[in-house]
């Protein structure tokens, strides 16, 4: 089963072991070191990677790729209406987020200030207990 896969991994990926996956070059090189006549092998696949790197890489004629080219389908506008509403609903969403923002802002320093002036108006009136002179201080 070893000698038939390394045949099947060479009729894959050719000779050089640099091109197969990493996984299988560690199989190749445990086996070939185990069996160095399945070298053969690979000898087979350097032969037919040498006629396959001096074939001509084909062209396609000017004919096909006209045909190729008026058979792919053209550009509709609908997507970009579609998209023109879905910036439309992000922009909305956007100005709610923004709105309620600033209204949680209006909201938070009115209140504060309202607030803030009552906490100082019962400071003073506490600390002006403290500080004011008590009558057994004054009648002994």
């Amino acid at each position: 089963m070893k000698a038939e896969r390394l045949q099947a991994l060479a009729d894959a990926y050719g000779a050089d072991l640099r091109r197969w996956p990493a996984s299988e070059r560690a199989f190749a090189e445990s086996l070939l070191a185990a069996d160095p006549s399945l070298k053969a092998v690979l000898d087979q696949a350097a032969a037919l990677d040498v006629l396959l790197d001096a074939a001509p890489a084909p062209k396609p004629s000017d004919a096909l790729t006209a045909r190729i080219l008026a058979a792919a389908p053209q550009p509709q506008s609908r997507p970009r209406t579609r998209r023109f509403h879905l910036d439309r609903i992000a922009w909305f969403l956007g100005a709610g987020w923004a709105a309620a923002a600033c209204a949680g802002v209006v909201a938070g320093v009115g209140l504060t200030t309202h607030v803030t002036a009552d906490e100082r108006a019962d400071a003073i009136l506490y600390q002006s207990t403290l500080v004011a002179v008590d009558d057994t201080e004054v009648l002994g």
